[in-house]
């Protein structure tokens, strides 16, 4: 049986680096930002994670997005 997918949800993720810790390693910490649209194209969300990045006090070292689906048998 084939399956079908149906977009649920949607977030956007940011690591970002806070700072260092006492043996000079890196710290990262994630900011998400749930409700973006799962219809919203790659390259739109793509977009807006560039212009919230620009805005944030630490520097951005990844942004992902995480998609959740219902998967479902269609008969």
């Amino acid at each position: 049986m084939p399956v079908v997918s149906t977009p649920l949800a949607s977030t956007l993720r940011f690591q970002v680096q806070v700072g260092t810790d006492a043996n000079g390693q890196p710290v990262y910490r994630t900011r998400s930002y749930s409700r973006v649209k799962p219809g919203a194209a790659d390259q739109d969300v793509f977009d807006v994670a560039q212009a919230l990045g620009g805005l944030q006090v630490h520097p951005v070292i990844a942004v992902s997005r995480v998609n959740e689906n219902d998967l479902s048998a269609s008969s």
